[in-house]
């Protein structure tokens, strides 16, 4: 099981912000479990250049998704998405490991 899934959706809005900076071919999306939000855990994205010897690099198309190792222990099975609708836009976490969300969904207990 890879430990983060990134839908289409997510790997195209990567692309595009990658794209726009210039950085699509130096550049990952680093995908971060850190302390904090109401329910405990949040996730953090930025995009980063390096990648650690401890951490697990994913490739959807010419997009990379960068997740460090204590990191990975939270996300095992998680699907990226981004989505864009009236009602909200931005990416979303499917992750089958939180066991509480806050309502606005940036956070989770595990």
């Amino acid at each position: 099981m890879p430990v983060v899934e990134v839908t289409d959706a997510a790997r195209d809005r990567i692309r595009d912000l990658l794209e726009k900076d210039g950085k699509l071919a130096t550049h990952g999306l680093r995908l971060k479990v850190v302390g904090g939000g109401c329910s405990g855990l949040r996730y953090e994205l930025a995009f980063d250049d390096r990648v650690g010897d401890a951490d697990t690099t994913l490739t959807a198309g010419d997009v990379r998704v960068i997740v460090d190792e204590k990191s990975a222990l939270y996300l095992v099975g998680t699907t990226l998405d981004f989505v864009d609708t009236l009602q909200e836009s931005g990416f979303k976490m499917r992750n089958p490991n939180a066991k509480s969300t806050c309502g606005c969904g940036e956070s989770f207990g595990a």
